[in-house]
């Protein structure tokens, strides 16, 4: 007797091979949809940021260490890791902040869905604070990974059915940005700058055409790191352009420019195209 074909989708070996791909694109897009419509997240704040920063925990063994003795090159590393160490809780306090608010304006406005839920990359670091700083106010955690060859497990904070892991890139970009409404990068290298740099470059060829808040955290390790002066000077951005992002040391100012900016307009417009007609085809 002859045995029932196997159905396509089931069939593993032609979902991971390159035919398969456009169906594997298509369920990073509908998967993480479904999944954010049935929490009721209606719209985030993103968090980029170093996976290097340590955490108040990691910063004891840190200190431990250097105390007890650690070669050069050992000790170089752990100073290194260790001036990241500040910016690992400014992120935690904002997240905070931000997430104290969102709880207020749920309440006060009587809204059914989160509002401003935080959403990271998933990873330690600058990633881990911004989570944890929403889960100590009680706001859902989004942690959206990514799959590497270096495994990097989602941290501890990420709210239950809230931990995505993308294979593409690409995708995983465009579910961190798209129902964020403001966007705060904090000190990190080049998966950071990639995040910050393709963000601005939509908004200046105006292909997110919206208010969308960029908060810079971090001036001292920004201005080190990219002149931005330097590029008005030398004509390959105009002056104009820096209008895009808003730089600051202090949590309390950011958490306030970033309060007033939303308020002008994000509460009013809840989502980012999630319209019932988006999720009636899930």
């Amino acid at each position: 007797m002859s045995q029932r074909p196997q159905k396509a989708y089931q069939n593993k070996a032609f979902m991971d091979a390159p035919a398969g791909r456009p169906l594997r694109i298509m369920a990073e897009y509908m998967e993480p949809m479904n999944r954010l419509h049935d929490h009721n997240i209606l719209d985030m704040i993103v968090f980029f940021g170093s996976a290097r920063a340590p955490s108040p925990e990691q910063v004891c063994d840190i200190q431990h260490e250097l105390k007890n003795g650690a070669n050069a090159e050992r000790r170089l590393h752990l100073e290194r890791k260790l001036s990241l160490a500040s910016s690992y809780d400014k992120t935690r306090k904002l997240a905070q902040l931000l997430a104290g608010w969102s709880q207020e304006i749920s309440q006060q406005r009587g809204e059914q869905g989160q509002r401003f839920a935080i959403v990271t990359g998933g990873g330690p670091g600058i990633m881990e604070a911004a989570n944890r700083g929403a889960h100590e106010a009680g706001l859902p955690s989004i942690g959206m990974s990514i799959a590497l060859d270096h495994e990097m497990e989602p941290n501890a904070y990420i709210s239950d059915g809230l931990s995505f892991e993308f294979h593409y890139f690409f995708m995983r970009k465009f579910w961190l940005t798209y129902l964020s409404k403001a966007i705060v990068v904090c000190p990190g290298g080049l998966g950071t700058i990639d995040e910050f740099f393709e963000i601005i470059t939509l908004l200046q060829t105006k292909k997110i055409n919206r208010a969308f808040p960029i908060l810079v955290l971090g001036k001292e390790h920004w201005q080190d790191l990219i002149n931005f002066d330097a590029m008005v000077e030398r004509g390959v951005i105009n002056r104009e352009d820096l209008d895009l992002f808003t730089m600051t040391d202090d949590v309390d100012e950011g958490f306030q420019w970033l309060k007033s900016q939303l308020s002008g307009w994000a509460l009013d417009h809840p989502g980012a195209g999630m319209s019932e007609e988006d999720l009636s085809i899930i």
